[in-house]
């Protein structure tokens, strides 16, 4: 069986009790899905590729090397999607100039409110490797679940969803908080582990088993690739002018 990512980080103890326990059984992929990218941004990428160490000195949220190694990765399956006319959402950050509405996230982290030296970029700023396009959405949010506080299960119910294909940051906030709140929608979730990224190498393990365990299918990006080249075009009514 192929070793997981999160194998390292487990005793023989915890490899038991989830086999005995009858967890991370394959659910597969729903009909009608939508890809869903998380805060993939300049706050959480920086503003190029450097060592993680490096990165958080002037992007205190960044993940340093591992976001630019899933940013070809998230391209690549959103390359796809598109051919298949697929809706893709993106979201991101966003707060007032004086950072009134930080409200809860200041409380846990002393440089909350900072902004990045060296740059003027807006770190909720989407990466351009990954830019939006006409027809994706683009849902900005204040809290970590994607569907606290924003019109995001309004959008998947007027598209007929099923299901999320999942990428993006951090694996053990937002994307965690997101993935389990899609679950409670009873929705299918399909999680690419090498499309997320985190700042910390065994909170990005531990969540990606733990979602894997009870929440979501956690697998390769190619093996989501494939599945979404065996789609029909026309699947959704996505918003804009329709292709020729």
């Amino acid at each position: 069986m192929k070793e997981r990512i999160w194998d390292k980080f487990l005793t023989a103890r915890d490899h038991e009790v989830m086999k005995q326990a009858g967890y991370g059984l394959r659910q597969g992929f729903g009909a009608r899905p939508a890809i869903l990218v998380v805060d993939v941004n300049y706050a959480f990428c920086g503003d190029r590729r450097e060592p993680v160490l490096d990165s958080i000195k002037r992007w205190r949220q960044s993940g340093g090397e591992a976001a630019w190694d899933a940013l070809p990765v998230i391209s690549s399956v959103l390359d796809a999607a598109r051919s298949r006319d697929l809706p893709i959402i993106y979201t991101t950050g966003i707060r007032r100039p004086d950072n009134w509405d930080a409200g809860s996230w200041a409380w846990k982290n002393g440089r909350s409110g900072e902004k990045p030296g060296g740059t003027n970029l807006n770190g909720n700023q989407i990466m351009p490797q990954i830019a939006p396009q006409d027809r994706d959405l683009i849902i900005e949010k204040q809290k970590p679940s994607c569907f606290h506080g924003t019109n995001l299960i309004d959008y998947l119910t007027l598209l007929k969803c099923d299901s999320l294909i999942v990428m993006g940051t951090a694996t053990s906030g937002c994307v965690r908080a997101t993935v389990i709140d899609a679950f409670s929608h009873n929705f299918r979730v399909t999680l690419a582990e090498d499309g997320c990224f985190e700042r910390s190498e065994a909170s990005h393990a531990i969540s990606l088993h733990d979602l894997n365990a009870k929440y979501a299918d956690v697998i390769d990006s190619a093996e989501i690739i494939e599945f979404i080249n065996g789609l029909p075009h026309g699947m959704y009514d996505l918003p804009g002018p329709r292709k020729a």
